[in-house]
């Protein structure tokens, strides 16, 4: 019969096979954090010279650049996300 405390301890026996490489971690989450942030300053920049185009201080051709590179970053950012989601989902698909 499983009980609640049997549960508990083989999940604590087992956490250590599933827990993340502490050594190989901080140097990805840095990457990706990293990433993150170039993806927010892209996106800031648009805003900027969004704005700025419609003031008049800034170039179409300046604008049609932004927007075009920015187009490009969302587009990278959606294919990660989608490899991401299909990896759940393949993770959920596996028998137990």
């Amino acid at each position: 019969m499983i009980t609640a405390v049997n549960a508990a301890n083989a999940y604590n026996a087992a956490r250590s096979a599933v827990q993340p490489d502490m050594a190989a971690a901080p140097a990805s989450v840095a990457k990706l954090g990293e990433a993150a942030q170039d993806f927010a300053s892209q996106m800031a920049q648009v805003d900027a010279v969004s704005t700025s185009a419609m003031t008049g201080q800034t170039d179409t051709h300046q604008l049609v650049q932004t927007i075009a590179e920015s187009q490009l970053a969302m587009e990278t950012v959606v294919a990660i996300r989608d490899k991401v989601v299909e990896a759940y989902q393949e993770i959920l698909r596996m028998p137990v």
